[in-house]
């Protein structure tokens, strides 16, 4: 007898939980995925553009993957076997809560689509089925449509409670960050983001931030954004409001013709660093003990120069597409070689 009421007092318990959480089982059909981002105990939040929608997942993946690095050649290959075509990889984040590598990738084939992928420390690959998981969507009122709907969500990170989501709206302002509390009730209709780029002498509302990361400086939250040929720009967090306009200060431009990939926050001897990855500037390694005092950027900064806060590249880091922290030591990047091949590697923070 009491082993049944500790049974059902343990089914009381994982319902309240997963009912705090705005959680309920379901199996949410994906149309697209393009960024991810994880919350508190494994909670995977994906980003659906096509549908406009994010999509918040309870993995229940909270035990430790292990601490061996990792090393995955011609992961492309491994792809096109597993998944039965090529396929292309559009996001990598790591579960805080246990290690785990999860992928977000598009079957390009035929029969594609959007399917979320692990990979544990002995490289093995696995699809994270979405059937019957603890779940909850929410809708974005006004993603941007037409050609540039994959746009409508191009990164994400869960900060202090909500979920900050990067993209394009269909608003006069098309730039846009939604800061979306979890549990989710409904998306507001953003935040419109103006910055000046240096390097083309204009005001830009229209172009996505590409990728962002959340970071403190001073007591404050802020954001750092970085938007193609390359300038780099704070948010004040608390400025994120729905309907308001807001102007980011560019404390840097890193480069023209170039498109930031990814960015992360570490620290290493002490200091905080970001770690950047580009389309043709490589890795840039960036202190971050420069943002609280730095100056916004008001004038051109012509011929593909760079102005702002120093950086420097970290050259040992070549053809990086993606990285995230794999700990406080390691980072984990997806890499592709002159030759298109993949690898999917652990590496010493720099």
């Amino acid at each position: 007898m009491r082993l049944k009421l500790a049974a059902v007092a343990a089914l009381v318990s994982v319902s309240a939980g997963m009912a705090a959480d705005g959680l309920t089982k379901g199996t949410p059909e994906l149309k697209s995925v393009s960024a991810l981002a994880f919350g508190p105990d494994g909670v995977l939040f994906i980003g659906d553009p096509t549908a406009g929608a994010i999509v918040a997942v309870g993995t229940g993946d909270t035990k430790p993957a292990g601490k061996d690095d990792v090393n995955v050649e011609k992961l492309d290959a491994k792809l096109t076997s597993l998944l039965g075509g090529a396929a292309a990889v559009n996001d990598v984040k790591v579960n805080p809560a246990s290690g785990t590598i999860y992928l977000a990738v598009t079957r390009t084939g035929r029969g594609g689509g959007p399917i979320i992928l692990t990979c544990g420390r002995d490289g093995k690959l696995a699809e994270f089925k979405l059937t019957d998981v603890p779940t909850a969507t929410v809708k974005l009122p006004n993603a941007t449509d037409g050609k540039n709907r994959q746009e409508a969500i191009t990164s994400m990170a869960f900060v202090d409670g909500k979920v900050i989501v990067a993209g394009l709206s269909n608003e006069e302002f098309a730039s846009t960050l939604r800061t979306i509390p979890f549990p989710f009730k409904d998306a507001d209709k953003g935040t419109s983001v103006e910055i000046y780029h240096a390097a083309h002498n204009a005001t830009e509302t229209k172009s996505p931030i590409r990728t962002f990361t959340p970071y403190k400086i001073g007591a404050a939250d802020y954001l750092l954004a970085a938007y193609t040929c390359t300038p780099l720009v704070k948010l004040s967090v608390a400025d994120l409001k729905p309907g308001v306009k807001v102007k980011g200060t560019t404390i840097a431009e890193l480069g023209n013709m170039n498109r930031p990939l990814d960015m992360i926050v570490y620290t290493k001897d002490k200091k905080d660093y970001v770690l950047m990855a580009n389309s043709k500037h490589g890795v840039m390694k960036i202190a971050a003990d420069q943002f609280a005092g730095a100056e916004g950027i008001t004038k051109a900064v012509g011929g593909g120069g760079t102005a702002g806060v120093k950086f420097e590249k970290v050259k040992d880091l070549a053809g990086v597409l993606q990285l995230d922290k794999l700990d406080d030591n390691r980072a984990i990047l997806l890499i592709q070689a002159d030759d298109k091949s993949l690898t999917l590697k652990s590496v010493m923070l720099p």
